[in-house]
């Protein structure tokens, strides 16, 4: 097939949703993922079918490598080769540090930032075959800063952020990009947790006094991954109104 292919880890709803549907705006066959919303990929692939793409939904813990092996197995079976990878799958809690558990700061290391060796380990080699390919994280403007009561979220974003910068540098002279967005506070459900008052206290903070819109994280993952920013690199790209 000679379009392109973009796999979206993590798109059943949300900024992934977003990113998902503006490539396939903009004509790139997509590979939506998620690892439990069933209904919500199945209705997420129909959305994309409307533009006259190709769209290829499949369950998926991305924290698991094999279950990742498999999913690149099915890809290339559809479409062949990914030619770009937005890992977006994450996940989020807010608790004291001391009541933190082994297993749930292991889950969201594994599926923060594991699953990212796991998804570029799998796409990377067919992408320096091809001497050609991008890759965008999705992590958090807390990996820079950290986060009071979110120390295991903001550990696990700190590790892409670093991720990002050191395999940017490793593939660059396969002209392979890696790059990141560092979201500020987005209007999806895993911000559904906090009380309106506590909302409220967060945009007071925020210089642009308005939280961020997915569209506008998908935008800015387009731009990221296309030909005019083709000498941008190993950057983390902080999308929060000025926050930080």
């Amino acid at each position: 097939m000679d379009k392109k292919t973009v796999l979206v880890t993590g798109s059943s709803r949300g900024i992934g949703k977003a990113i998902a549907i503006k490539y396939a705006k903009e004509g790139y066959n997509v590979v939506i993922n998620c690892s439990s919303s069933f209904n919500e990929l199945i209705e997420t692939s129909e959305i994309i079918k409307n533009y006259d793409v190709s769209c290829l939904p499949i369950m998926a813990d991305v924290s698991n490598y094999n279950s990742v092996k498999e999913m690149f197995e099915e890809i290339k079976l559809v479409f062949g080769n990914v030619d770009i990878v937005i890992n977006n799958a994450g996940i989020s809690s807010i608790k004291l540090f001391t009541d933190t558990s082994e297993d749930q700061w292991d889950n969201m290391i594994n599926t923060n930032l594991k699953s990212l060796y796991n998804v570029c380990h799998q796409a990377v080699p067919d992408m320096i075959k091809n001497q050609s390919g991008n890759i965008v994280n999705i992590t958090s403007m807390w990996g820079i800063t950290g986060a009071s009561c979110e120390v295991a979220y903001s550990a696990s974003k700190g590790g892409v952020n670093s991720f990002t910068k050191a395999l940017a540098k490793e593939l660059a002279p396969s002209h392979i990009r890696v790059n990141a967005i560092a979201c500020g506070l987005i209007d999806t459900n895993m911000n559904s947790c906090l009380a309106k008052e506590d909302l409220d206290t967060i945009i007071e903070e925020i210089p642009s006094n308005r939280i961020g819109k997915p569209e506008e994280v998908a935008n800015l993952c387009y731009y990221l991954s296309s030909s005019d920013s083709s000498y941008l690199t190993g950057q983390i790209i902080t999308l929060d109104g000025g926050l930080i």
